[in-house]
């Protein structure tokens, strides 16, 4: 760890109080030429730092760099991930995929302020600017079989909406499969992708990615996602938390319900946060698009519809859209 990363945890660790260069140097076992010198070095990259000649410096509350140093301060101590940081790359997903094949371990995570190459379901971009976003992959070893696959989507779509909870004390609902809504637009998308072994039939590692709009960019959505992104946090109002914390509680919660995957309560607050249950929508499978009502979610974490003709079906692919009805929304 560089002088300038060990700086950062620190202030991190005291963030909103002053802490003086002299503490600072004796507790890293650094010199106060090298601590002015980290400081520098992070106010460039944007960090907000207060410097007073009597008390020392300190880390504003309102500062939001996304840093490794400032989601490890913010996660619990006993936590065990191997967390990897960038500030912008082609796509977590797929950087988290590489790492898997040179063995990387259970619970690795990535995450970056930006991607070049962010990707959604069925190949689909997805919009991932800098400074207004938040972009993580955790790479995972699950001891399941493959019908348990899609249950791991929904079970992490219950760690990111308890995770806005914590730090926002705001209510999101799921979209099946894998979007987060508040506000009746899109704030976050998830992409899970497995590798099962032939002969076991067993998961043998699974990627699971989560892109979420943080607040508004500042140049606006374009223009084909303006009436269906939205994003946590209004640009003009300061965020209650950073993305360091949002990241640190994803991670946390994401964990959580992985460990707790085969658990009924995992399904059914699913299907208690679900925004489609009792829904017209319509339905596309490939080709085929059809009109139907959301009756249910099955445990496996399949869509049980109702289509016009009567027949009841269970879908465990394609996507769905609300149906235009006067008084129903997201």
């Amino acid at each position: 760890m560089t002088s300038k990363e060990k700086v950062l945890t620190l202030l991190e660790q005291h963030k909103g109080s002053f802490i003086s260069g002299e503490v600072i140097a004796q507790q890293l076992d650094i010199t106060r030429a090298a601590v002015w010198r980290s400081i520098q070095d992070l106010r460039a990259s944007g960090h907000g730092i207060e410097a007073s000649t009597k008390v020392g410096y300190k880390l504003q509350e309102e500062s939001d760099v996304l840093s490794a140093q400032g989601i490890k301060s913010s996660l619990p101590s006993k936590t065990k991930i191997n967390l990897i940081f960038h500030e912008t790359i082609d796509s977590t997903n797929k950087e988290a995929k590489r790492l898997a094949l040179e063995g990387a371990p259970h619970a690795t995570v990535i995450v970056a302020g930006s991607q070049t190459e962010g990707r959604g379901r069925n190949g689909k971009d997805f919009y991932s600017p800098p400074d207004s976003g938040l972009y993580l992959s955790m790479l995972i070893r699950p001891d399941i079989g493959s019908t348990m696959a899609l249950r791991i989507t929904a079970a992490a779509a219950v760690a990111v909406c308890r995770a806005i909870e914590t730090i926002s004390r705001k209510q999101a609902g799921i979209k099946w499969v894998n979007d987060i809504y508040y506000n009746n637009k899109k704030i976050c998308g998830i992409l899970t992708e497995g590798i099962s072994g032939f002969e076991s039939g067993k998961i043998e590692s699974v990627v699971v990615g989560i892109g979420i709009n943080y607040r508004a960019p500042l140049e606006g959505f374009p223009p084909e996602l303006n009436n269906i992104a939205g994003a946590l946090f209004n640009g003009s109002i300061p965020p209650q938390a950073s993305r360091n914390q949002l990241a640190a509680a994803i991670i946390e919660n994401l964990l959580r319900v992985l460990d707790d995957l085969e658990s009924r309560v995992i399904m059914d607050e699913y299907r208690q946060r679900s925004v489609v249950i009792g829904k017209q929508i319509t339905v596309l499978q490939g080709r085929e698009t059809y009109n139907a009502t959301a009756v249910s979610i099955a445990s496996n974490g399949a869509l049980i519809v109702l289509a016009e003709d009567g027949s009841e079906q269970q879908l465990q692919s394609g996507e769905i859209s609300l149906r235009p009805v006067a008084g129903q929304n997201w």
